[in-house]
């Protein structure tokens, strides 16, 4: 059998393992993995934001949870079941997410509205269940509606704990409460703010729903509740009609969905989120994800940036890219968000009447291809995805496409990356261009000189 291990993915798994046992040290590759504080150091290991109180961590027979707010936009959550990362939530999640706004909402005995309260807040559930029901085979989400044959539901057990253990917390320590107060206030704020824009937005992506040309769609859905295809779900985002046009023609219509966008998107470094519903596309696309109220909808499992391989198609990936840091970043941080890797170039040689064809993604692979293909083999450099034909295009998103996994770490410091290459600050970025600057020149130079 061809397999291999990818160390990053061991690692994570390993993680999750001490989180929820305490104490437990694994030696993976020589490197001693440990938690002292359970879910405690996954969230402070996991988390991109700063708190704005510290971690709540608490922890009962069969459940612990630990939660705190921070300035993102959005919610995120981190649910396990038997040790199990149910990565696509459940029964659990669900239970927490309701219960959790609703014992808030009560405490300070005002009339929030539950996504004020949930905004910003980042937060981890872990329940032990007997004969564990699951929504999938891969046990990602947990279907169970009761914590064992004929014993409470999983709702009203989790509920009765966080009613219970938050409520008390929050009497005990106001200092907290009131900081978390505050956070609310200014997300209910920002809400109102917005509240007309925001009506506007949801009638016209309502409609654009109806007979949205700028989405074709595909059968199978990563929120479906029955089906076999749910995790083979992708969309891709491209820019231009010629290249959603190629994409479109060879793609599987069963699991591969296609939005294109008109020219580069906004920059919404540094925008609040009024520019979701303001900007058309932005909006369009909010709703063709379905992300609207969390992760939980997301109707696709790969969001795939299709763009061309040059300077203004990574500039439109990080524009993209930008737009989910700052609005959606729990898309990225569970791994959803991908960068299509495209061939840039085509070697050929007809041999016996019959085109040999090699497809190259680096210069590489290209000198690799021009040596087996000789003599005189034809090169031809794709400049766009609109220059592929729809009949070669079928070989790059199939079962051998290439993909970039967008990832999210803490110590990625995203806030002052974004701030640096997506700020105001011009000048700054020009001098840096300048000083780093490696012309073809350069390149010839070293390449004599070894």
């Amino acid at each position: 059998m061809n397999y291999s291990f990818r160390a990053e993915f061991i690692e994570t798994m390993l993680r999750n393992y001490t989180y929820l046992n305490t104490g437990l040290a694994i030696i993976f590759n020589g490197q001693r993995i440990i938690s002292r504080n359970g879910l405690v150091d996954l969230l402070n290991d996991n988390m991109t934001s700063t708190g704005l109180y510290p971690i709540i961590h608490l922890k009962g027979e069969d459940i612990e949870i630990a939660f705190t707010h921070t300035s993102q936009y959005g919610e995120e959550y981190y649910s396990f079941v038997n040790g199990q990362h149910t990565t696509q939530g459940g029964t659990h999640q669900s239970a927490f997410k309701e219960h959790i706004a609703r014992t808030i909402k009560e405490y300070f005995n005002k009339n929030f509205d539950y996504s004020d309260i949930r905004n910003g807040l980042v937060a981890a559930v872990a329940i032990n269940v007997e004969e564990p029901l699951f929504e999938s085979q891969t046990k990602i989400k947990l279907g169970s509606a009761n914590m064992y044959p004929g014993g409470p539901s999983v709702n009203k057990f989790v509920g009765d704990f966080v009613k219970t253990e938050v409520d008390n917390y929050l009497h005990k320590n106001t200092d907290i409460a009131d900081v978390m107060l505050q956070k609310i206030q200014e997300s209910e704020k920002e809400r109102k703010a917005i509240a007309g824009v925001t009506k506007l937005a949801r009638e016209r992506a309502k409609k654009a729903n109806l007979h949205n040309r700028k989405l074709r769609d595909c059968r199978f859905h990563l929120s479906d509740v029955k089906g076999e295809k749910q995790e083979d779900s992708c969309i891709f985002i491209t820019e231009g009609d010629s290249a959603s046009g190629s994409i479109t023609k060879s793609r599987d219509v069963n699991t591969q969905a296609v939005f294109s966008l008109r020219g580069k998107p906004l920059n919404s470094f540094g925008l609040t989120k009024k520019v979701v519903y303001e900007n058309e596309e932005f909006n369009l696309l909010q709703a063709a994800l379905n992300i609207e109220d969390g992760m939980e909808g997301l109707r696709y499992n790969k969001v795939i940036v299709a763009t061309d391989a040059d300077v203004d198609g990574m500039h439109i990936r990080l524009l993209l890219i930008t737009f989910f840091l700052q609005f959606f970043p729990d898309l990225i941080k569970k791994g959803h968000v991908y960068i299509l890797q495209t061939p840039l170039f085509r070697v050929r040689n007809r041999k016996k009447g019959v085109y040999e064809t090699i497809y190259c993604y680096s210069d590489d692979e290209r000198l690799a291809a021009i040596e087996k293909l000789q003599p005189n083999p034809e090169i031809t450099r794709f400049k766009g995805l609109g220059e592929i034909s729809p009949d070669e295009f079928k070989h790059f998103i199939g079962k051998d496409m290439r993909l970039d996994k967008v990832s999210l770490r803490k110590t990625d410091l995203v806030k002052e990356l974004l701030e640096f290459y997506m700020g105001k600050n011009t000048m700054e970025r020009q001098n840096f261009i300048i000083d780093n600057l490696v012309v073809e020149e350069d390149i010839l130079k070293d390449i004599e000189n070894k």
